[in-house]
């Protein structure tokens, strides 16, 4: 327990040297730690999407924090930083991506000593991140959680990200939501593109942990295709992988992670994450409990049918109320195919 106040008292410590020594763009983007008095069940590591700050996880890292767990939201390098950045004064984001994963592992390090399973996330470029890590070290990680990861978008932006090294403002600069910077360079987003890539042939052929992929139909800035893509490969060797789109009625935008940038149902969101963070179950679980209910049979019964009470969040049902039936019925309906292939 003593290494624990030590390790805790650390965090802060050089919390507080790292906003002296940039000093800090503002208050939304200082490194947000949520520590209990004493080692958690889980921790959870969450990083932020690209050009924005901690703050993202912010709402989400309160409610897991009041559900028992201790929560880091480090902020990134290059990021955060006071100044007058501009087209010919850029931001100083990291153009090489061993800068960002030493930093990701270095941050795994810490959160092993927080608690007993460690849970990783991110938004768009820090969902990346996040699941590179989860085939870095799958051994010590128990799960992921990657929102909007940013894989590639369409092939022209693709197109542009790789050749081109201009200066891009974000059309949303001036939203209130937005306490980040408001461009950068092309080769510090070039980085994460080839990342992506590297991903989805580094999935079909390496361990990985189970992961939740959580996406939206209104999202405009990544390729959905790839996040099956991702989500195929990992269930071959992971069958607790999940996935979820959220429906275009949702609106929920790319930044999907608070309410000040663009996600009306963020506690939606919140309840669905949280409810593959406190489950035990496979994604054929997932689905028989969708298509039992789908056939007229209520939650309550389907869980204590299937023997699955204490494998279950509450907040499942939360996620199964919004899924798409077709999604359910389709996906089963395969899932049924595969197996019935396999025993043959």
């Amino acid at each position: 327990m003593s290494d624990y106040f030590t390790l805790k008292s650390a965090i802060f410590e050089e919390a507080k040297n790292l906003e002296a020594a940039l000093p800090i763009r503002n208050e939304a983007c200082r490194p947000k730690f949520f520590l209990h008095s004493h080692p958690t069940s889980k921790v959870c590591l969450f990083f932020h999407g690209f050009t924005a700050g901690p703050y993202q996880f912010e709402p989400i890292g309160k409610v897991l924090f009041e559900a028992g767990y201790n929560v880091l939201i480090p902020l990134q390098p290059g990021h955060g930083i006071a100044g007058d950045w501009n087209r010919d004064n850029p931001p100083p984001l990291p153009t090489e991506a061993e800068v960002y994963q030493q930093f990701a592992l270095s941050w795994l390090e810490v959160a092993l000593r927080l608690g007993e399973q460690v849970v990783i996330g991110g938004l768009s470029s820090g969902g990346t991140l996040a699941a590179w890590l989860g085939l870095e070290r799958p051994q010590q990680i128990e799960k992921a959680i990657l929102f909007a990861p940013y894989l590639s978008q369409s092939s022209i932006v693709d197109l542009l990200v790789e050749v081109l090294s201009i200066y891009y403002e974000w059309p949303n600069k001036d939203n209130s939501g937005n306490f980040g910077y408001s461009g950068f360079r092309m080769p510090a987003l070039r980085l994460f593109l080839n990342m992506g890539k590297e991903l989805l042939e580094k999935v079909e052929n390496y361990p990985a942990v189970p992961m939740f992929v959580i996406s939206s139909d209104s999202d405009r800035v990544i390729d959905k295709k790839e996040l099956q893509v991702l989500f195929a490969s990992l269930l071959k060797k992971q069958s607790k992988s999940w996935y979820y789109r959220f429906d275009q009625v949702f609106e929920i935008p790319h930044t999907m992670m608070t309410k000040a940038e663009g996600n009306q149902y963020t506690d939606l969101l919140i309840a669905v994450a949280k409810s593959y963070l406190e489950s035990d179950l496979t994604w054929d679980d997932l689905l028989e409990i969708g298509q039992q209910i789908l056939n007229g049979k209520n939650f309550a019964t389907v869980i204590q049918e299937l023997n699955l009470t204490s494998r279950v969040s509450p907040d499942i049902s939360i996620l199964l109320t919004i899924m798409d039936k077709k999604t359910i019925i389709d996906a089963h309906y395969w899932t049924l195919e595969k197996n019935k292939l396999v025993r043959e």
